[in-house]
Formats: C-alpha cells, structure tokens, sequence
C-alpha cells in the first residue's frame, strides 16, 4: 500500500474535524484500572500523529525519551505533552511540543484531524493530533526529552501482522497493549494502542485486497 494526496485527503476525511468535546457528565473508561479512585480532574495532554512524506512513501514520526527523564524514560512516544494555557488548542500543543522535542517547525505541519480522547490510567486525557508533515530539514531530537528520533513506513502500520501484545506485571495484575518492533525500537503501551487506533479508524480502509 502506497499512499498518494487523494489518499491522504480520503483518510482525512474519517477523522474527527475538531477535538472530541468531553462533558462534565461523560464516562471516562482509562485503558488500565488504577488501584484507587482519581481525586482531582485528568491532565489535559495531546499528542502528534505526523505523516511525514517522503520520496519512498509516507511515514510516522515516533521519537524515543530521553534516560534522564523522571516519567517513562526511554520509551517510545509521539511527540507531545501537557496543553498549557498559552496553547489555543489541542493542535497548538502537540506542534509546540513538536517543536521543542525535534525541531518540527509548525508551519512544515497541516493538521488533518483527530482521534477520539485516550484517557490513560495515570489520568491524562490525550488528544492525538494528526497532521501532514512537509520538512524541509532533518528532524533534531532535543537531548533534554529525545534521545532519538525515527520513523515507521506507513505501509508498514497498515498491516495488521506488525502488532503483537506487550505484556507487563504492575502492582500483581498483568496489563497488556499492542506492541510494534521496528529497527530495533519497540514501541508499546499508549503509543502502540495510539497507533493501531489510527490504523482501525482511519488508515484500516485504504488496504486494497
């Protein structure tokens, strides 16, 4: 499967045209029950789903935390964080943080839409961003969040054989996610389920038999 900008424009179209609106009467179902009940409202968060083009085809951008970081170190992650007040929206956060973490400069990015909310069993409420990247240089990981940066041919998220299950022991259950290896990376957890979401929804109907 290759992707042209008719096909970018289809899988546009399956994404939601604005953040999906949370009331304060909505069930929230995180993706792993903590131990106790949360006491204060979920932290807002967003993240960045970049297609980047490329001569060989489209790709997605993943970067790999820093060691030094005090949460998830060394994992894979999208680019993205914390919505601040100055952000206008969930767009405006995952660019800037986009910017911070790999030298992403906003203009290079078009939003194309988003995924439903990802409400995580830390409580974040994340809102995945996805956009059409466009760089005109090499992306430069920030080494105080990224120790690397490096992309997944689209092509190869479409397929359903590239998930397999992560597994891990917390606090004596097991939790599980979809993992994805990939050029000696391995990505699982949120991101993975990120991904394969963006697959199911948006990415699932381009595959031609």
């Amino acid at each position: 499967m290759r992707l042209d900008d008719s096909g970018i424009t289809r899988l546009s179209r399956r994404l939601l045209s604005r953040p999906e609106m949370i009331g304060p009467d909505t069930a929230l179902m995180p993706d792993w029950m903590p131990d106790s009940a949360f006491d204060r409202p979920p932290v807002e968060a967003a993240v960045l789903i970049g297609l980047v083009r490329r001569e060989a085809g489209f790709t997605v951008l993943y970067t790999e935390r820093s060691s030094t970081l005090r949460a998830h170190s060394g994992q894979v992650a999208f680019p993205g964080g914390k919505i601040d007040p100055e952000d206008e929206d969930a767009a405006a956060a995952a660019l800037r943080e986009a910017h911070e973490e790999v030298a992403l400069a906003p203009e290079e990015a078009r939003i194309l839409g988003f995924l439903p909310h990802y409400f995580t069993g830390t409580n974040y409420l994340i809102t995945p961003v996805v956009a059409l990247v466009e760089p005109s240089a090499p992306f430069v990981p920030n080494p105080r969040e990224v120790s690397d940066v490096f992309e997944v041919p689209l092509a190869r998220l479409a397929r359903l054989e590239t998930y397999g299950t992560f597994r891990i022991m917390r606090g004596g259950q097991e939790r599980t996610s979809y993992q994805i290896d990939h050029d000696g990376h391995r990505i699982w957890g949120i991101t993975a389920n990120l991904t394969r979401r963006f697959r199911d929804l948006a990415l699932a109907a381009e595959l031609v038999p």
